[in-house]
């Protein structure tokens, strides 16, 4: 079975490489094929052109490349941190140029996009780790955990994933070794527990 890993980070040696460490060597562990994406060391270019906006339009073999796997996909990890209550930008244009109309969606036949989309991905399980430097109360509280609805329901739940888990791990920027090893020790579990 094959594992897409979206990583959207660009500091090496961030916590948050730590997590995408992690949990491929779990996916790996168990048996998965793990194909992994590391954004910014791809220099994805995130800016969707004109002519990808209709469905079924022509994309680059680079793109087309990435569709392809994604549409293939028997489950996803996506790790990334909570900038402005979004995925980093690089990661927002994978989203815009990957998961698109006749790759993660479609629409009832005659209908022209104003419905309810269908989910077209074969994958069964979306995880989604987040890293933050807000308080979790706070992030539901103050403003409404975001990412929780963006992975949720606009983007796993519309596309077809039917099991999905996120994960937030803060505060990062004051957290301590033995923090971070737990959180790392956390990721393991949670990946073994939805890949066994």
């Amino acid at each position: 079975m094959k594992i897409s890993v979206i990583f959207g980070h660009p500091r090496k040696g961030s916590f948050n490489h730590a997590i995408a460490k992690t949990a491929v060597s779990a996916l790996k562990n168990n048996g998965y094929e793990v194909i992994f994406h590391d954004l910014y060391k791809e220099k994805f270019d995130p800016i969707v052109t004109c002519g990808e906006i209709a469905k079924n339009s022509r994309s680059n073999p680079v793109i087309k490349r990435y569709r392809n796997e994604i549409s293939r996909a028997d489950g996803i990890v996506v790790i990334h941190p909570n900038w402005w209550g979004q995925p980093p930008a690089v990661l927002k244009g994978w989203l815009d140029r990957v998961m698109c109309a006749g790759v993660a969606y479609n629409f009832k036949e005659g209908d022209k996009g104003e419905g309810v989309p269908i989910g077209l991905l074969k994958a069964r399980v979306g995880l989604v780790f987040n890293t933050s430097d807000t308080r979790p109360l706070r992030e539901k509280e103050v403003f409404g955990d975001p990412l929780e609805t963006i992975w949720k329901n606009c983007i796993f739940g519309l596309c077809g994933v039917k099991i999905f888990y996120r994960k937030i791990y803060s505060i990062v920027v004051t957290s301590t070794l033995t923090q971070r090893k737990d959180w790392l020790e956390d990721v393991r579990k949670t990946v073994n527990k939805y890949f066994p």
